[in-house]
């Protein structure tokens, strides 16, 4: 294949543009996306190429925009739904849990949903505490529903095409501060398989568990550990549902240490469902420290910068929580 460097902001429009190209049915709806190219820049220029039929402008209601793609997944088509930020997922819960994630079972799977909601999340930006939740936690609890966190621009461009491949529905969360890195990304279609982790970074001394923002926060980590004699692996889970819990425990068997960090609130966070993936398999007999997790402070997110930072994981962090476990 042939790679070049691009942003994630740019693989994520590749992606798109390339499957639209190939199937007809794939168009994309929401607030602002056509001429202005959407809150982030992600669909600019797409209207000119595919016109207003498929890069299709909605009015300002999160309710109406999911309640169409919806049923538009159930008539044929493959809808991709752009909110512009997760937070306004609370807007329309009703469409996205009870009849995006449940109507395919209600139906005995005759009635597909193949849909994907695409939506910028979490801190960083300065947009204070209605614009930089991270709430993943909440769709990975929902049966029905399929939750992907790239970390990266190949990583992005691959799980999206996959995810529009998909018959079901998937939920697509873009850090926000992701979108300007970069990273060597084939100009062909290929595909990431949902549910598969990377390790980013192998390691032998302790394990940690990363998503979306944070996998770069646990590789800075790793580069100070390794000048201090300390080898760090680091797995990125890529999707939180399905999970790829086979990685998981084969790291922890083999370095016996486990640290979990995620920007989300550590309470009811991703966090506790890795930890108690470990502690049901046969990874916990391998402990030879306690499972250490980190996640953002139990406050909205602030919108004074210097909050902002301390209200979540930073690298300090995990390097304070790496050296506590290795000389346990």
């Amino acid at each position: 294949m042939t790679t070049r460097e691009i942003t994630y902001l740019e693989s994520v429009r590749e992606a798109m543009s390339q499957e639209m190209r190939e199937n007809e049915d794939v168009f994309i709806l929401g607030e602002d996306i056509g001429v202005y190219g959407g809150a982030f820049g992600v669909t600019r220029g797409m209207i000119e190429e595919f016109g207003p039929e498929r890069v299709r402008n909605t009015p300002i209601s999160e309710a109406a925009i999911a309640g169409a793609a919806v049923g538009s997944a159930l008539t044929g088509m493959r809808p991709i739904l752009e909110l512009q930020f997760s937070d306004f997922i609370t807007i329309a819960m009703d469409q996205i849990v009870n009849q995006a994630a449940k109507t395919r079972y209600m139906f005995g799977g005759k009635g597909k949903v193949p849909m994907v909601l695409r939506t910028p999340a979490g801190s960083g930006t300065g947009a204070a505490a209605q614009h930089s939740q991270s709430l993943e936690a909440w769709m990975a609890h929902i049966p029905g529903l399929k939750v992907v966190q790239p970390s990266t621009a190949y990583d992005a461009k691959g799980l999206l095409k996959a995810a529009m491949d998909d018959d079901n529905p998937v939920i697509f969360y873009e850090h926000k501060l992701l979108y300007k890195t970069s990273s060597n990304v084939p100009e062909e279609s290929y595909k990431i398989e949902l549910g598969k982790a990377d390790i980013k970074r192998e390691g032998i001394d302790v394990t940690i568990v990363a998503t979306a923002i944070m996998v770069h926060k646990a590789l800075e980590a790793a580069e100070v550990l390794e000048k201090d004699g300390i080898s760090a692996e680091v797995i990125d889970p890529r999707t939180i549902v399905p999970l790829d819990k086979e990685t998981i425990i084969k790291s922890v068997k083999k370095t016996g240490k486990l640290i979990v960090v995620h920007e989300a609130v550590k309470r009811g966070g991703i966090g506790g469902e890795i930890v108690g993936v470990i502690a049901e398999s046969e990874a916990f007999d391998y402990l030879d420290a306690p499972i250490i997790r980190l996640g953002g402070k139990e406050v909205p997110i602030p919108y004074n910068p210097n909050l902002e930072k301390a209200a979540i994981p930073q690298v300090p962090d995990i390097i304070a929580a790496v050296k506590k476990t290795v000389r346990k």
